[in-house]
């Protein structure tokens, strides 16, 4: 019997508010619909590499942001994949509807959230895993260029950067928009919709 569930690919960078909101909308279509979500790190400081005229504000939180996402990844590489999103899901919650900003104690109390060990935490001030970080990353970015930002989202392969929601939709409105994006997914040609943002994340 073939395994007809979709197949989401999510690539987020734990310091994005945007890829947190879409990340709760996914959540809501995973409670709801028969899918096989898989998550992945990609990293705007990896995106924004190399590009000087960043406004000092985002240089600062560029260079803040490598340590979460090596922690992620050093976290999957010794204890595996499943302890992604929990992680992810710790780190977020604390930074984006909890408002905080002081990395290091985000880092510390995810782990324990987690169950993980404190050690990991080190991992965050070295390149040690940076090859693999880069690899992650890199699939993204394969599936849609490098002309975007976080999150990333493929359905059975096909991907696009977003979508950018706000809030995260709950109930139908949550299905209507993955519905969406699936049709969309079946258009070769279909690459880009846009508009400007009118209001920040909502929480």
């Amino acid at each position: 019997m073939t395994d007809s569930r979709p197949v989401v690919d999510f690539w987020f960078d734990p310091a994005c508010p945007w890829a947190w909101m879409t990340s709760r909308w996914m959540d809501e279509v995973a409670a709801h619909r028969d899918v096989d979500v898989r998550w992945h790190v990609m990293s705007l400081s990896v995106l924004n590499e190399g590009r000087d005229e960043l406004p000092e504000r985002y240089r600062r939180l560029m260079d803040e942001g490598w340590g979460p996402v090596r922690v992620i990844v050093a976290a999957a590489r010794d204890h595996g994949e499943g302890v992604i999103k929990p992680l992810y899901d710790a780190m977020g919650t604390r930074r984006h509807p909890g408002g905080r900003s002081d990395t290091d104690a985000i880092i510390a109390e995810s782990l324990a959230e987690v169950g993980l060990p404190a050690q990991l935490a080190a991992v965050a001030g070295t390149d040690e895993v940076d090859d693999l970080l880069r690899a992650s990353h890199g699939e993204a970015i394969a599936l849609v260029g490098d002309e975007v930002g976080t999150p990333v989202v493929a359905i059975d392969g096909v991907g696009y950067f977003g979508p950018v929601v706000t809030p995260a939709p709950t109930g139908q409105a949550a299905l209507d928009l993955f519905d969406g994006l699936v049709l969309m997914t079946h258009v070769p040609g279909f690459y880009e919709l846009k508009r400007t943002r009118s209001a920040g994340p909502s929480f």
